[in-house]
């Protein structure tokens, strides 16, 4: 009876111990199988984005033997290709459409009031990065004094009265026979300062005291009843010597806009009528100094760089940026 006992006991041993055996050598090729896993699959993660790099190096170098007319005309946008993955293709930034402009614009403005201020940043260290100066505006001006003939009083008043009154007397005062009963009125007396570059500047003032007067007098967009007297310049340029709408501009709290067009159409209209301004030879300089140095810019940034400086065209990507940014 002992050695039945015996005899069972030694059975029921060693098949616990067959079954442990079998259980950690299941654990063993368990844990070998994920770490081969594991490893596969950190290799083909970095196989895939050596590749993705190689096809990006490989579209940049065709890209920089085009000519340059053709080279400015070319960027790189990041797009999911037919196989699912996320890669670089070639793009003409003068024909660029509604997707690729909102694409364009959300890839770089994620959030806008955090990659605002990265985007600016980012395009002026590529600026920087090869040593071109972005051309900056200082305004001057100096012993500026403006004043016209104004109505004093009751007569100031705009009443039908008044008004019948001002007319006649403009006829008579033509022909010499009536004297002007108009008094002048000094608007701005002896003002002299400057507006630095790369500064906001604001102007307090109550009312009447001239902000507007002397806002519209740095625009050039005096009223031509007005007498001024004094100097304005732009870099050491007077008004006389340049077209300074084109440089500037007073918006007034009462701007009229037309009725019929919306607000991306008003902002394309402004921008085929200002055009790209220096953008475009900046940018040719731009490029041009990097091919020399053999600097590979950032996609996303040299395709919004390029897309924002040609000229011509009937939607602009600044409209897109302008309404992210603001809306």
């Amino acid at each position: 009876m002992a050695a039945a006992l015996a005899g069972d006991e030694l059975v029921r041993s060693m098949s616990s111990k067959r079954m442990s055996f079998r259980s950690s050598s299941s654990k063993r090729s368990w844990a070998s199988s994920s770490l081969r896993d594991a490893w596969t699959g950190q290799t083909d993660v970095f196989r895939k984005s050596g590749r993705e790099d190689d096809e990006e190096e490989l579209m940049w170098a065709a890209l920089e033997r085009l000519p340059t007319y053709d080279r400015l005309r070319k960027g790189m946008l990041k797009q999911a290709l037919d196989n699912g993955r996320v890669g670089y293709q070639e793009v003409d930034v003068t024909n660029l459409g509604v997707q690729d402009k909102k694409h364009l614009i959300e890839s770089i403005l994620k959030v806008v009031e955090e990659d605002n201020e990265k985007l600016l940043r980012r395009v002026r260290a590529r600026t920087d990065r090869v040593g071109i100066d972005i051309p900056k505006i200082e305004v001057r001006f100096e012993h500026l004094s403006i004043e016209g003939d104004a109505y004093i009083g009751a007569r100031a008043l705009p009443t039908l009265l008044n008004s019948s009154l001002n007319s006649i007397e403009a006829v008579l005062g033509l022909i010499k026979l009536l004297p002007s009963k108009k008094r002048v009125v000094k608007i701005l007396r002896d003002v002299s300062g400057i507006v630095k570059p790369s500064r906001m500047t604001l102007l307090l003032g109550p009312p009447g005291s001239g902000k507007t007067t002397l806002l519209q007098a740095l625009a050039g967009n005096m009223d031509k009843d007005l007498r001024i007297s004094g100097r304005v310049s732009y870099c050491g340029h007077e008004l006389s010597e340049f077209v300074p709408q084109r440089t500037c501009a007073y918006i007034s709290q009462h701007d009229l806009h037309q009725g019929e067009m919306t607000v991306r159409e008003t902002l394309d209209f402004s921008g085929r009528c200002l055009g790209v301004g220096t953008r475009y030879d900046l940018l040719t300089e731009l490029s041009r100094r990097e091919k020399e140095v053999g600097i590979k810019p950032d996609p996303e940034i040299d395709a919004f760089m390029k897309a924002t400086a040609m000229a011509g065209q009937e939607t602009s990507l600044v409209t897109d940026y302008v309404l992210k940014v603001c809306w």
